[in-house]
Order: C-alpha cells, then sequence, then structure tokens
C-alpha cells in the first residue's frame, strides 16, 4: 500500500457521503432490486464504487444522466461498447429503417448488410473471410475451435492477466515463480485451465517460444496490447516475433481487436502492420448493439472445408461454432452504420487527439507533484497507474493495483460529473466527446490528485 493510499483511506468517506446523498434514487432502485443475482442486471455492476450503481436515465453522444437528474460526461463509453457514442444519430436511423421499415430483425435469412460489412472488415484488417457473433467473446470461443480443428492441437498459448471475454480457457495466469494457475476467483471452471492453456509473459518472446516448444499449440490468443490490466504496450519487435514464432512452430496467430480498435480505424493491426490467422472484433463495431466478428485467412478457410467434406467437422449445424441470432438483420444494419458512417479514419483523428490531449494533461499532473505513477495512451484511450515506469507486463501491472485509490478517484470523479469504467482507469473518447470535457476531466484528476497529496478534500 502506498502513502497515497492511506491518505486517501482518509478522503474516502467523505466521498462516500456525497455520492450516497446525491444519488438518493439509484440508492432506492438498488434496494429493491430482490430479483436481480447481485441486485444488478450483470454481477460486474456491483463494481461500481459507493455502494451502488448509478441508475441510468438517458444517454446521449458523450453524456449520460442518470434517475437522480445528474448529468456526466462518459469517458467509460460501455467499456468500449459504446466508443462510437450513445446512439449515434446514423445507427437509430439504421437501426429504425430495420425495425419499422424493413422488418425482420432476425428471420434466419442472410442481409445485404452482412456483406458490405464483411468487405469493410476485411478491407481495414486485411482478411478476407468474415462470421459474426453476439459478442467477442463467442467470437473468441468459436475461433480458437476452429483453430484447434485446423491444427489438431489441443491447446492454446494465452498471456498472464489477459482477457477476452469469459472463453473458460484464458481464465489462467503465472503465479511468483512461473507456475501456470487458474485466475484468482474464476467461477467453477468445467475442467482445469492450465490442462487447455499455456501462459507466458506478454513481451517475453523467451517465455512464448519455451511454451511453443512443448509442440501442442494450436493458436497464441492476444491483444496486441494488453487492456484488462492497465494499458501494457508492446515493445520493439515482440509483436512481429509472436508472428515468427507462430509460424515457425506451427500455431495460428489469433490477434483479438476488441480493446485495441481505439488505435484507429484498423487497430493495432493497421497501425503494427500485423499479419494475424485469425482477427476477433466486438462490442464497438456496433454501436451499441450487441455484435462481434471474427475474420479467417482463406488457408484456414480452406482446411475446415477439407474437414467437413470429410465428416470430422460440423460447421452447418451443432458442431459448437454458431448461434441462431448470430449475425442477425438488426445487428448487420447497426455494424454498417457503425462501420460507415460513425467510427470513420476522420473520427479517429480527433478521437486520438483527444486522447493525446488527456494524456499529456493528466501526466503533466503526475510530473508536478512527482508522484511514481504513470499514463498511457493507446489511440482514442489513456489510463493512468500506480507504477512508474509503466508495466510492461501483466503480472508486473497487476501488482500496481490500488483498490482504494481506484475507490478515491472513481467516487471523486462520479461526485463531479464524470465517468470512468468501473473496472479500471480507462478514459476513452468518442466522436461526440468535446474538448471542454476532456479539460474538465484533466482539471478534476489535478483537484484530486492535490487533495490527495494534501489530505484536504474539497466539496463536491
Amino acid at each position: 500500500m502506498t502513502g497515497q493510499s492511506v491518505r486517501a483511506d482518509d478522503l474516502i468517506d467523505a466521498e462516500r457521503a456525497t455520492y450516497r446523498a446525491r444519488h438518493p434514487r439509484s440508492a432506492a432502485l438498488f434496494s429493491k432490486a430482490d430479483h436481480l443475482f447481485g441486485r444488478v442486471p450483470m454481477t460486474w455492476m456491483t463494481k461500481w464504487c459507493g455502494g451502488f450503481p448509478l441508475y441510468l436515465d438517458s444517454a446521449s453522444g458523450a453524456r449520460i444522466t442518470d434517475v437522480d437528474g445528474h448529468d456526466y460526461a462518459d469517458f467509460a463509453l460501455g467499456d468500449t461498447g459504446a466508443m462510437a457514442g450513445h446512439s449515434p444519430p446514423p445507427v437509430v436511423r439504421a437501426v429504425r429503417h430495420r425495425i419499422a421499415d424493413l422488418g425482420g430483425i432476425t428471420a434466419m435469412l442472410p442481409s445485404e448488410d452482412a456483406e458490405w460489412v464483411g468487405e469493410e472488415l476485411s478491407r481495414r484488417f486485411g482478411l478476407p473471410l468474415w462470421s459474426f457473433t453476439l459478442s467477442a467473446t463467442d467470437a473468441n470461443r468459436w475461433a480458437i475451435r476452429l483453430a484447434r480443428a485446423v491444427t489438431g492441437k489441443t491447446k492454446i498459448l494465452v498471456f498472464s492477466y489477459c482477457y477476452h471475454g469469459s472463453v473458460d480457457e484464458t481464465f489462467v495466469v503465472l503465479d511468483d515463480v512461473g507456475q501456470s494457475r487458474s485466475r484468482p476467483g474464476n467461477v467453477g471452471p468445467s475442467v482445469d485451465p492450465t490442462g487447455t492453456t499455456r501462459v507466458a509473459h506478454f513481451n517475453d518472446l523467451a517465455s512464448v517460444e519455451r511454451a511453443l516448444g512443448c509442440g501442442d499449440v494450436a493458436a497464441i490468443v492476444t491483444e496486441p496490447a494488453l487492456t484488462n490490466i492497465g494499458i501494457v504496450l508492446p515493445g520493439p519487435g515482440f509483436l512481429s516475433g509472436l508472428r515468427e514464432l507462430a509460424t515457425t512452430y506451427g500455431a495460428l496467430l489469433l490477434i483479438d481487436e476488441t480493446h485495441t480498435f481505439s488505435a484507429g480505424p484498423s487497430g493495432m493491426t493497421g497501425t503494427e502492420g500485423l499479419l494475424p490467422d485469425i482477427l476477433v472484433i466486438g462490442k464497438s463495431i456496433g454501436g451499441g448493439v450487441p455484435c462481434g466478428a471474427y475474420g479467417i485467412s482463406r488457408s484456414i478457410a480452406d482446411r475446415v472445408g477439407g474437414l467437413a467434406r470429410r465428416g470430422l467437422v460440423d460447421v452447418d449445424d451443432v458442431g459448437g461454432v454458431g448461434g441462431t441470432l448470430a449475425g442477425n438483420a438488426l445487428c448487420t444494419a447497426a455494424m454498417r452504420a457503425t462501420l460507415g458512417e460513425v467510427l470513420t479514419a476522420e473520427a479517429f483523428d480527433r478521437m486520438i487527439e483527444l486522447g493525446s490531449q488527456y494524456t499529456e494533461g493528466v501526466r503533466a499532473v503526475i510530473d508536478q507533484h512527482g508522484l511514481p505513477w504513470s499514463v498511457t495512451q493507446l489511440g482514442a484511450r489513456a489510463e493512468f497507474r500506480y507504477a512508474d515506469p509503466a508495466p510492461t507486463t501483466g503480472n508486473t501491472s497487476a501488482a500496481a493495483a490500488d483498490s482504494k485509490l481506484d475507490e478515491y478517484f472513481h467516487l471523486y470523479l462520479a461526485n463531479r460529473g464524470v465517468l470512468l469504467t468501473p473496472f479500471h482507469n480507462m478514459a476513452l473518447m468518442c466522436p461526440a466527446t468535446e474538448r471542454s470535457e476532456v479539460d474538465r476531466h484533466i482539471y478534476l484528476y489535478a483537484s484530486a490528485v492535490n487533495d490527495l497529496v494534501s489530505g484536504i478534500p474539497s466539496r463536491a
């Protein structure tokens, strides 16, 4: 625990009291939610600080209003699910047209929009063939099945403290002595994930090669930068090294761009010139409508087709790949509008500029007070971490966590009209984010740090 964390303990009570006083209706709704597990629609919603989550009244662009009438600049943006902003007008028009004018939200029939989206994803990410899901979790799960099928190998390789949705095989980390273990808190795994998965340290090609040397890895599954344990950027040569090692050892390279899409219109695959065999993306490409997708090379498609013709895999029915709602007409209409009219190259230019403005402002505050902290930018998103220099592996980033400081900053900002994602300290820009909102966020961050250093609370 840091000295700042100890001091935060003295300030958190005041922020909690302010939070409770400002949000009586949210508190009342939470207390009456007797038929929801954990009193919330999804148990992770209990991660919001203050003892209860804010309840949503309305949202538009980069702003949210809660049921108590408080307005917020939203830098959480659905943890990238709303990276296009809340209810972007082109998506609203497309969804309304699909529902009200055309009908057929889901009909087990393809739509013209699906091919448009597949072509656009191919243009952006380089892989020629795409299939749709309702989440990045499903996209990862199904893509991993394909990788196992075509390679004949049973295991995957992931990085310690990675995140790829709720895919069972990825909840495994390296402990302090370098041994694989199920990630702490893993709920009822069907099998011990150390039996399905090999684990390496991010930015450590030697540990990757040791794992691949066992000869049983079907695919390296990775984000180009870790994003759910703080932002951990790849070092020079790491990503190209992964590509080389995958090829050398007969493994496929699966790149998950679900969060790293913030790097630009083609994600880090575009900015870093990556050459994945499989690419997964989700959340943001639907403008808030649940969706995901995975792209594969023609080689993989041909190999799957050969296995299918021999009766060894079933990709047309109940072989474990697919879902009747995936690729429905509503989702593909939303994806077409989002990719075609909202998350454009021009939009990313502005979002990344705002991300740089935020990063520079936060770094200036950290430097002003000589704090042993860092802030890391990944295109339109940035995150501060209680470590300096910035962590280079998932384990070192996990070790830098400080739940008390997180609670302090999240409550301080929420009490003054700024929302961060509840899981970590990420701030994300969307096309509707205003420069004044970024300035306000930096100002409040500076005020929070000043109070923390001085030990004197400000009035909310």
